[in-house]
């Protein structure tokens, strides 16, 4: 035992004792939304109409870069979704008589949606059990975006990270 080491004494009174975190503050979690998302995305929405063909579609679909396109009506209410899958399962069906067709006969027209408020998790899941990877959010009635599985695992990728430089700070002070 060092020589400066004193144990405490029968009546000393115990310092006072200051915690940066709590079992509160470590448990408390901010629940990760929709909007959240949204908020670090963006909000555009591609849509093509129904009575468009699908080779309209596969350019809008390369032009753009992107897997689905929302399909709206002149006023701009959802009414289905075309996956890159929807027309390759129509190719596989009616090889080389695919891209005149029309959207409307082709696109998934029972569309799962999402709100703003939703949390992510459950967006996750939903499209996970479901084996689909966009998914519209639609908030009072208007579609507003799309979220894809994509735009959600990045989201808590980066989430996590910025939580691992947050623990990493607090530990080297």
């Amino acid at each position: 035992m060092p020589a400066s080491y004193q144990a405490p004494k029968r009546n000393a009174t115990a310092k006072t004792r200051t915690m940066s975190q709590s079992v509160a503050s470590n448990l408390a979690t901010e629940t990760a939304t929709v909007q959240k998302l949204l908020d670090h995305k963006g909000a555009a929405v591609f849509a093509i109409r129904p009575q468009e063909t699908l080779g309209t579609a596969v350019n809008h679909l390369k032009e753009k870069g992107i897997g689905a396109l929302m399909v709206t009506d002149a006023t701009g209410a959802l009414q289905g979704i075309l996956s890159e899958r929807d027309i390759v399962r129509k190719l596989a069906e009616t090889p080389g008589q695919t891209l005149p067709q029309k959207v409307e006969d082709v696109m998934t027209a029972e569309v799962q949606v999402c709100a703003p408020s939703d949390p992510l998790v459950s967006v996750l899941r939903r499209m996970t059990v479901g084996r689909f990877r966009h998914m519209p959010v639609v908030d009072d009635g208007h579609l507003i975006a799309m979220v894809t599985i994509g735009d959600v695992v990045n989201f808590r990728l980066a989430e996590l990270e910025h939580e691992a430089l947050q623990l990493k700070q607090m530990i080297v002070g």
